[in-house]
């Protein structure tokens, strides 16, 4: 599954202080859909997200009724983005997963 969507960034300070973008209802709607088979326990789903040409794999997480997408530190600094930016994200679900033996 592939999805394009924009997304703010929030820093949440968590038990880990981290830098996300919170996915918009839609997109969140259809990953839902789609979370039994996607979630490699935990709720989370990998993805492989590409920003601005910059691609990375992460797993997203259910938080508050979305999803959050973890936006690593080297990352955000290639990128130059900070808290309350709104970036362009284009995500492909399961892009982290390796067949199992591989």
């Amino acid at each position: 599954m592939m999805l394009s969507f924009s997304a703010p960034v929030i820093y949440w300070r968590g038990p880990a202080p981290f830098h996300y973008a919170r996915l918009p209802p839609q997109p969140a709607a259809e990953i839902a859909r789609v979370k039994r088979v996607a979630s490699y326990g935990w709720g989370a789903i990998p993805v492989t997200a590409t920003i601005d040409g910059v691609s990375f794999t992460t797993s997203l997480f259910p938080r508050d009724g979305t999803y959050l997408l973890p936006l690593k530190a080297a990352v955000r600094h290639e990128l130059g983005v900070t808290v309350d930016d709104v970036v362009e994200v284009a995500m492909t679900i399961g892009g982290g997963l390796r067949e199992p033996g591989l």
